[in-house]
């Protein structure tokens, strides 16, 4: 696709040719974008869908905290939300977020106005289009459980209003069709002392740093907990440490120590060595409990080496 940037519609936002991803991924790997696109806001984002041809490939990513790019980068467009899209108010008992918001920003405000439900999205690394697309949770409160309705526009350019029972929420996973790109959300949250839900955010820093890996170059949970009737009550960690994967190594890629349900970057990781680490784990676990652990880390791109 040398001419790809030709056939694009003219947009008040930017074309980055060849932008390499690793610099835009929690994890630091990535190949590049044939394209990026960073629109400036809805009817940039409109204007593009509808001029883009059918046969180009479009996908979007948010701040890629659950971002696996293959070391073949992406092919087509790929959009990125950004400032246009960042935006939180609140009315009443409703916040209204931009899908480019990140969960931590919309629970702190909910905060600052002594709203409470939404105290959960602290302990999500992410923004709110991501937390919408697989249904996000943390500590016993998901997506499903706050969400109002949702805008989203297809890959024709029309936009669309899903209310919560229209997405299809299962277990981090929504029935939105992959098309479709999420734009803002509102939330139903509840009055309480701004001093209270600060102190239940506090509970989740602290459970987030003594537990989890945040300072390292790391994806989040790799792979979603199990059927707890299958898999005998273990969660994937407690999963992934009987079949004795805890610190297994794949060039500069590990199964952290801290928490063995995250894969860290060491330094010098490629994307392959990250999800050749990840299947390795599946297969051990399966071979030694006898469950298939799903991934929860979305991946995607080409292989190396791999053309259009």
């Amino acid at each position: 696709m040398a001419n790809l940037i030709d056939r694009l519609p003219k947009v008040e936002g930017k074309y980055i040719k060849g932008q390499r991803l690793d610099a835009l991924t929690w994890f630091r790997v990535g190949g590049p974008a044939d394209v990026l696109f960073s629109p400036e806001n809805f009817d940039d984002l409109t204007t593009f869908l509808r001029g883009c041809p059918d046969d180009i490939p479009v996908r979007v990513i948010g701040v890629g905290s659950n971002l696996l790019v293959r070391d073949g980068g992406l092919e087509g467009v790929t959009i990125r939300l950004a400032r246009g899209f960042g935006g939180i108010e609140v009315e009443g008992d409703v916040v209204e977020a931009g899908a480019a918001a990140l969960d931590v920003t919309v629970a702190r405000r909910a905060q600052k106005a002594g709203l409470t439900g939404l105290e959960f999205y602290r302990g999500i690394p992410g923004a709110i289009g991501g937390a919408l697309r697989m249904n996000a949770g943390s500590y016993g409160t998901e997506t499903k459980d706050v969400l109002i309705d949702c805008t989203a526009i297809d890959r024709t350019g029309h936009s669309r209003t899903l209310k919560v029972e229209d997405m299809g929420y299962s277990y981090r996973h929504s029935g939105v069709p992959e098309d479709f790109i999420f734009t803002s959300a509102r939330f139903q949250a509840r009055r309480d002392a701004p001093e209270a839900i600060q102190a239940r955010m506090d509970a989740i820093t602290e459970s987030r740093e003594s537990t989890q890996p945040i300072k390292s170059r790391t994806g989040g949970s790799t792979f979603k907990n199990p059927d707890l009737t299958l898999s005998g009550g273990l969660k994937a960690w407690q999963l992934i440490d009987a079949a004795g994967c805890r610190g297994l190594q794949i060039g500069g890629a590990q199964v952290s120590e801290q928490h063995c349900n995250f894969l860290i970057n060491l330094g010098e990781a490629t994307a392959a060595d990250l999800e050749n680490l990840g299947e390795e784990v599946r297969r051990r676990v399966k071979e030694t409990c006898g469950v298939e652990l799903e991934w929860e880390i979305r991946r995607t791109g080409r292989e190396q080496g791999e053309k259009n």
